[in-house]
């Protein structure tokens, strides 16, 4: 199963584009990716935790993509996804540091 994890999480850190808009939220965004891969690797995190995890990241990424498609990201989308992105931090702390483990 740790394949199919550490997939996951390459693929999300590979579908990052290069774009001038969001460079700090895609640099977040690749060190969250890595929290919960270091989290599945340690037993601190289940299975689906870490499922469910990697897709609320696949969500923040959508809503980047939507936020750059007309070629600018505005201050209200900039602080959506900042806001989203401080939630999905809590979620993984959260995830982490629940006292479950594989």
């Amino acid at each position: 199963m740790f394949s199919k994890i550490a997939l996951a999480a390459m693929l999300i850190m590979a579908a990052n584009p290069i774009l001038a808009d969001t460079p700090v939220l895609d640099q977040r965004q690749d060190r969250q990716v890595e929290r919960i891969r270091q989290g599945w690797q340690s037993g601190e995190l289940t299975r689906r935790e870490a499922a469910g995890l990697i897709h609320g990241q696949k969500q923040l990424r959508r809503m980047e993509y939507r936020a750059e498609y007309d070629g600018q990201v505005t201050a209200r989308e900039r602080a959506r996804l900042q806001h989203r992105a401080n939630v999905q931090s809590r979620h993984i702390f959260r995830q982490k540091h629940d006292r479950q483990s594989r």
